[in-house]
């Protein structure tokens, strides 16, 4: 296997990782809630808690990166996030659940601007949507795992038991990483040198000002204001309005997230296919993303259909949405130098995150308040096509920036 293709799997196996830890608590959920109460006004304090600091640390962490390099700041991100997920384990009430959800949400906040530095130190253009499908294919794994995985601990174990497994499975991962990720022989595929070198002396300010990044992070915004919600809230949706068992979540739950996997890879390879065609790079991302955004409406149906049929809404919605992910955080490695990839990757994360925060604290005073799941629906499947005209509109031409922009961007600074 190339050496850029084996870091691309490695780094897919932390996001795996990651997705995995953060489903922990809504598959076992229903476990916890016996031995702490929990409402659905705290369930969403509690998502809230995990994306207000996986949103600030999306920020932060993008722009540590690239001032630490990849490899010690992945390392030390992927160690905090692990500590934090088994320190679940020692919760004996709301409080510290919802203090280790923060904590695990701040470690997992850099984990994506560190998938786009890898990519962009490692893959060249016409193959980075592909690799980062690949890379956010992890989602899918993580989130298949889970609920068998997540049901198994949890019928042999206790839901302790499930918290403390996952942590162990993020600390061996730190391990694998120390040892096997180095930069010496990477092909620097960003740019030139010189642009480079003028990123490097671009403030965050600066990034911030753009109004491409500005329409990304609006999209952002949107597209993970719906994510976040299936994602933390299937499940819940399923014991609640289905009647499902823990058993039942585990036969059924794992099938929307295998779906996302595959819609991650196919919709990165078809904008690289776009590319191998002859298409322009702004043909090829903002035909494949809007394609994504118009499958997404399908969620609306879910709460009038028969249960396979809602499953199968379900997968429809994770394939496109995943697709999506992937391709709109390939974007920083398509315009912007080396040196400020991590920083913009964490500006439209940090969007991502403040989407899904609030949308989930609006998700639980709902339905709090005699709104039904379908109410959600509707919105939710709406979300996607609204970040895509923001794009479309506002956003420019997607395509690398050159040294002179650069500068001028500097220069009206």
């Amino acid at each position: 296997m190339e050496r850029k293709w084996y870091f691309v799997l490695l780094v897919a196996a932390a996001i795996a990782i990651s997705y995995f830890d953060r489903q922990t608590l809504p598959v076992a959920i229903a476990a916890i809630q016996r031995t702490i109460p929990i409402s659905n006004q705290q369930f969403s304090y509690l998502q809230t808690a995990f994306l207000l600091s996986y949103a600030a640390l999306y920020m932060v962490g993008g722009r540590m990166l690239d001032r630490l390099g990849t490899r010690r700041g992945f390392l030390l991100i992927m160690l905090w996030w692990s500590l934090a997920c088994a320190l679940h384990s020692l919760a004996t009430g709301f409080t510290l659940l919802l203090i280790a959800r923060f904590l695990l949400g701040g470690g997992e906040g850099g984990a994506f601007p560190a998938a786009s530095r890898v990519v962009a130190e490692w893959v060249p253009a016409h193959q980075r949507s592909t690799a980062m499908g690949l890379i956010n294919g992890g989602t899918a794994i993580g989130s298949v795992l889970a609920p068998p995985v997540i049901g198994f601990i949890l019928l042999r174990s206790g839901w302790r038991a499930v918290f403390v497994s996952a942590g162990a499975l993020g600390l061996a991962w730190v391990v694998w990483w120390w040892f096997a990720y180095r930069t010496d022989g990477a092909t620097v595929t960003v740019n030139t040198v010189d642009a480079r070198i003028v990123g490097d002396r671009m403030s965050w300010f600066d990034v911030v000002r753009q109004r491409n990044v500005q329409s990304f992070v609006f999209a952002k915004f949107m597209s993970d204001s719906a994510w976040y919600f299936l994602l933390f809230w299937l499940p819940k949706y399923l014991y609640d309005a289905r009647g499902f068992d823990v058993k039942q979540v585990s036969y059924y739950a794992w099938i929307p997230y295998a779906a996302s996997g595959v819609g991650s890879f196919l919709g990165g390879w078809f904008s690289s296919y776009l590319l191998r065609r002859g298409h322009s790079l702004n043909f090829a991302r903002k035909l494949a993303l809007g394609l994504c955004a118009a499958g997404m409406p399908v969620v609306m149906l879910v709460s009038v259909s028969p249960v396979r049929v809602a499953i199968l809404l379900f997968s429809i919605a994770f394939f496109c949405q995943q697709a999506w992910s992937g391709l709109i955080m390939t974007l920083p490695t398509d315009i912007f130098p080396l040196t400020l990839v991590g920083t913009v990757a964490g500006l439209i994360g940090f969007g991502g995150a403040i989407g899904g925060a609030i949308f989930g604290l609006v998700a639980g005073f709902l339905l709090g308040h005699g709104f039904t799941y379908g109410t959600l629906f509707v919105l939710v499947g709406s979300f996607h096509l609204i970040g895509f005209l923001a794009i479309a509109m506002f956003a420019g031409p997607i395509q690398p920036l050159r040294s002179n922009e650069l500068r001028a961007i500097e220069g009206n600074s």
